[in-house]
């Protein structure tokens, strides 16, 4: 029986998560020994790895249980664990005990994200994701160092206050995985209704920016994804007041209207 169970493991989705697993591995080993870059970039091939196990497993049908278990654990160590340390030695190292409690937050966060997503997967609405992804809060962390990695010298953040800037960037970010701000899904996105036309310039434009400077093209996609929840909530919760607001003043119309509409019966 145990055999058989095996059996309908679905290998290929899941021989991809294991990609995913090992990027991350491969990115902890290099943040270790201080090879930031080669660290961020294995991050990045994690997430490419993220998007392909559950495209495939939905191309060849063998979505399974153990498939999302196993994919969850997976982005625990690459989008949680990996990251972590990778902005600890990088920059957060000097701060001592808060450099190290605010990368445990980051990681602890990056859990009770997944944990909360895989409970409320079925019931969560398909467009928007409650809190960042955790690989989009990771993609902040690559890209912060990216960027110092190609526009500097390399090496670690030594500059004080751009390291006091990545600590409340990374505190920030932890926090927003377990908030309620809403981040748009692109997986709901279906290429079929867009035009061919805008898929080309889109393409050509993302070409652009990967040959003008591949570093530059992951952390401004990074830091524009993040901004985009804050933004759309600020503007759905501007949106909300205003109708609250329109609501009353209808129903105070209402009333005005109704007592414009009375007969008041004076006493002989």
């Amino acid at each position: 029986m145990a055999l058989m169970r095996d059996r309908r493991i679905p290998v290929l989705p899941n021989l991809i998560t294991t990609g995913s697993i090992f990027a991350g591995f491969y990115s902890i080993m290099h943040s270790i020994h201080g090879d930031y870059r080669r660290a961020a970039w294995a991050v990045v091939v994690a997430g490419v790895c993220d998007l392909l196990d559950g495209r495939v497993a939905r191309l060849t049908k063998t979505q399974s249980e153990f498939g999302v278990q196993y994919d969850s654990l997976s982005d625990l160590c690459s989008f949680g664990f990996a990251p972590a340390l990778l902005g600890y030695f990088w920059a957060l190292e000097n701060f001592k005990r808060l450099g190290w409690a605010v990368a445990f937050l980051f990681l602890v966060c990056a859990a009770l994200r997944l944990a909360r997503f895989n409970i409320q997967g079925s019931t969560e609405e398909k467009e928007h994701f409650q809190g960042i992804p955790s690989p989009g809060a990771a993609g902040v962390v690559i890209g912060s160092v990216l960027f110092h990695q190609e526009f500097s010298s390399g090496g670690n953040l030594h500059f004080f206050p751009a390291r006091v800037i990545f600590l409340f960037v990374m505190f920030g970010t932890a926090l927003l995985m377990v908030s309620g701000v809403r981040y748009r899904s692109f997986k709901s996105i279906n290429l079929k209704s867009v035009r061919p036309f805008q898929m080309l310039v889109l393409g050509a434009l993302i070409l652009f920016m990967v040959m003008l400077s591949p570093e530059l093209a992951v952390f401004t996609t990074a830091y524009g994804y993040l901004a985009s929840g804050l933004i759309e909530t600020v503007f759905f919760m501007r949106k909300g007041v205003r109708e609250v607001i329109e609501s009353d003043d209808e129903d105070e119309n209402k009333g005005l209207d109704d007592d414009d509409g009375k007969v008041t019966l004076l006493p002989s």
